[in-house]
């Protein structure tokens, strides 16, 4: 169930599912509260994220902070985390859902319908604290238009990616949260034309990919992380998105990431084929330009270390093809926090005998 201004939004249940996600999404888009709130969105400062010793980021090495990758989610306390963020969201969606009582904040990047569902499910688990009729405030952010030019208000008159990939995935997402029977209380949809400028040629980008979440207040920042803040274990999480798509374990599954009582990063164990390593192989050997073009959903706004994050990754699959030399036994990766806020890895032993690992 949705709310915006403390009011119900009503929907339009004669319609089909498909019809209902588009109105609903139409009706929210023109909100004028929701179009207020995406203008002042669009008035703040973005704030660059950084624990370097030489950055000028006036938030990073004071905060207890949890990043998420794409198809990552994590649902925080505030008490153990100051910040929760996400960034490289060009026609991905950053989606945070946060109780009003508790304050407790789930964070996600989701990247397709089919992970919505049951990504929401996930998210919820530790939000609502056991109790359903939690107010939850919902933030949108991402989704830039990249929509052809002949896909005119929502509607595409022949078939493939006209309507691109940031319309769908919004359409399911307030689709979805129209049919819970939670409550969302709707305060930022900073996606699709509220999200998009356009140059002098037309051609469209994202105004902001990326945000960050004061768990305190509840407050939304729009943020870019770097290098020092996008951990821990980058190269391994980056690999995982992809490499989902062949594990079924993880089909229409948000990637588990994240401990919230325990304050730690578990990375879920995902495998992978030797397939990897061939694809691996084949994009080092193409230009920039070309794994630029076949590797992302919007080339043309993608930041400018996107082919060097491909790259690395390439890397570590060519030197590790096997799935089992990241993931010993198919147990996770753990991370603790360290006082001066790090991340350092949970070194474990392991028995072949017993699968078992232990300090």
């Amino acid at each position: 169930m949705i709310f915006v201004g403390g009011v119900s939004l009503s929907t339009h249940s004669s319609s089909s599912s498909c019809s209902q996600g588009h109105d609903i999404l139409m009706d929210l888009m023109r909100h004028p509260v929701l179009v207020s709130a995406s203008s002042a969105f669009n008035d703040v400062a973005e704030r660059r994220f950084s624990a370097s010793k030489d950055s000028n980021s006036s938030i990073s090495r004071h905060n207890r902070w949890v990043y998420i990758f794409q198809r990552e989610y994590a649902t925080v306390d505030p008490a153990l985390v100051d910040v929760v963020g996400t960034d490289e969201a060009t026609t991905c969606v950053g989606l945070v859902m946060r109780n009003q009582k508790s304050g407790m904040t789930s964070v996600a990047h989701l990247d397709s319908p089919d992970v919505v569902d049951m990504g929401l499910s996930q998210m919820l688990a530790f939000v609502i604290n056991q109790s359903s009729d939690a107010m939850l405030d919902v933030h949108l952010i991402g989704g830039f238009d990249d929509a052809s030019p002949e896909h005119v208000n929502g509607i595409t008159k022949s078939h493939g990616k006209l309507e691109g990939y940031s319309f769908p995935l919004c359409e399911k997402i307030v689709d979805s949260l129209a049919k819970s029977n939670m409550k969302f209380q709707i305060h930022t949809l900073h996606v699709l034309g509220h999200n998009t400028r356009r140059d002098s040629e037309g051609n469209a980008y994202p105004i902001f990919t990326g945000f960050l979440v004061e768990t305190a207040t509840g407050s939304i920042l729009p943020a870019n992380f770097d290098a020092t803040t996008r951990c821990p274990d980058e190269v391994v999480r980056r690999i995982r998105v992809t490499a989902s798509f062949e594990d079924c374990s993880w089909n229409g599954r948000l990637l588990e990431t994240y401990d919230t009582q325990a304050d730690q990063f578990v990375i879920a164990p995902c495998t992978w084929s030797m397939r990897k390593m061939h694809i691996a192989l084949m994009l080092q050997n193409l230009s920039d330009q070309e794994i630029l073009l076949m590797c992302s959903t919007s080339p043309s706004a993608e930041a400018p270390d996107f082919v060097d994050n491909q790259r690395r990754q390439c890397d570590y699959l060519i030197q590790h093809p096997d799935w089992s030399e990241t993931f010993p036994f198919k147990k996770p990766r753990i991370f603790r926090r360290m006082e001066d806020k790090s991340w350092v890895r949970h070194q474990t032993k392991f028995s072949s005998s017993s699968y078992a690992y232990a300090d």
